[in-house]
């Protein structure tokens, strides 16, 4: 079996950290591939690091000739059965496939599907984002679910005075993207109201300023602590108490599945992808989008109550063992390449 897979993402994003464990889970489970990215130094790094030397590609936007020239002869001279590409640039950048081999798009969010015409299957990695796709037009064997999966690896906590934190200061952890959509303004408002809690917020963004000030204004700066994009989020995870995700739009819920991982209890917005993998008040509490006031008290009733804590983080670590560690998840993905190419 050999996959040729194609990645053109940001150099920060659940897809794109996603794309570089998948590859190297199926170089470990003993999969054949080659690798054709956008450079970014992160992500190179971590594919040399585990022995995977990838090509790296422009991927320009509409006319862009050469990386189609090098896709196609790359597909040439590897003669892949299978060509995995993820979102949209990669994928309209494969060339037709003429029979030489098996195109499969990889989606993971609800894109504009002009740019899949050309793919034989579909990966979804939410079974709403597969509705969307059958509703859409594409036929039901053509479409597949496949989830992600994060490390369950536990890892030494973070030294909380790394951050200034006290140690017996309830901590919670947000992590994620600093943008609009993410909701951190409604969680540094929830903060404000419940005292004594610390938090620590991962991420990078549009809106680090806005939501330093915001900090400032609500009063609570000193028991916030920004954070920047980090490498070392179970680290992370082994040093908080509690996981918030306050998104207004969050499809997938994959900070959710890695909470679940590391043992650390979840309160999250009933958005789509988190209100659908929680079950409310026993794999982790769902409060309304931008509702602070139920955020808040959310969040009070968690750090406040220990047996309910425990229990919901152990719950929660339960339905990631049985659906989303790296065997079962790799497993999915081997035997969806089988079947495709039989």
């Amino acid at each position: 079996m050999k996959v040729l897979q194609c990645m053109s993402g940001a150099q920060y994003g659940g897809a794109e950290a996603f794309f570089t464990r998948l590859v190297i889970a199926l170089d470990r489970a003993g999969v054949q591939q080659r690798v054709a990215i956008r450079d970014h130094e992160v992500r190179t790094r971590k594919l040399r690091e585990a022995g995977i030397e990838p090509d790296l590609l422009r991927y320009g936007r509409r006319f862009d000739p050469m990386t189609r020239f090098a896709l196609d002869r790359m597909i040439r001279e590897f003669k892949p059965d299978i060509v995995l590409s993820w979102m949209n640039r990669a994928t309209s950048a494969v060339p037709k496939s003429r029979g030489r081999f098996v195109h499969v798009g990889r989606l993971g969010g609800y894109y504009n599907l002009k740019y899949y015409k050309n793919c034989d299957h579909l990966i979804a990695n939410t079974a709403d984002i597969a509705d969307y796709l059958v509703k859409n037009g594409w036929r039901e064997d053509r479409v597949h679910y496949l989830p992600n999966f994060v490390s369950g690896d536990i890892m030494p906590p973070v030294p909380r005075s790394t951050f200034y934190t006290p140690e017996r200061a309830p901590l919670i952890l947000s992590l994620g993207r600093l943008h609009e959509n993410k909701g951190f303004d409604t969680l540094l408002r929830a903060v404000s109201r419940v005292p004594n809690v610390y938090l620590w917020l991962a991420g990078e963004g549009p809106l680090r300023g806005e939501l330093e000030a915001l900090a400032e204004q609500l009063g609570i700066k000193p028991r916030v602590r920004f954070l920047g994009w980090r490498d070392d989020v179970e680290a992370l995870f082994a040093a908080a108490d509690l996981f918030v995700s306050p998104s207004r739009h969050e499809p997938l819920g994959n900070v959710v599945i890695e909470a679940w991982a590391q043992g650390v209890p979840v309160v999250a917005t009933d958005t789509l992808g988190p209100g659908t993998l929680i079950e409310n008040g026993e794999t982790g509490l769902l409060v309304p989008v931008d509702d602070v006031p139920s955020l808040a008290r959310a969040i009070k009733r968690t750090v406040e109550d220990d047996d309910f804590r425990h229990n919901m983080a152990v719950l929660g670590r339960g339905v990631y063992e049985r659906n989303f560690t790296e065997a079962t998840v790799v497993e999915s993905y081997i035997n969806f390449f089988e079947q495709v190419t039989s």
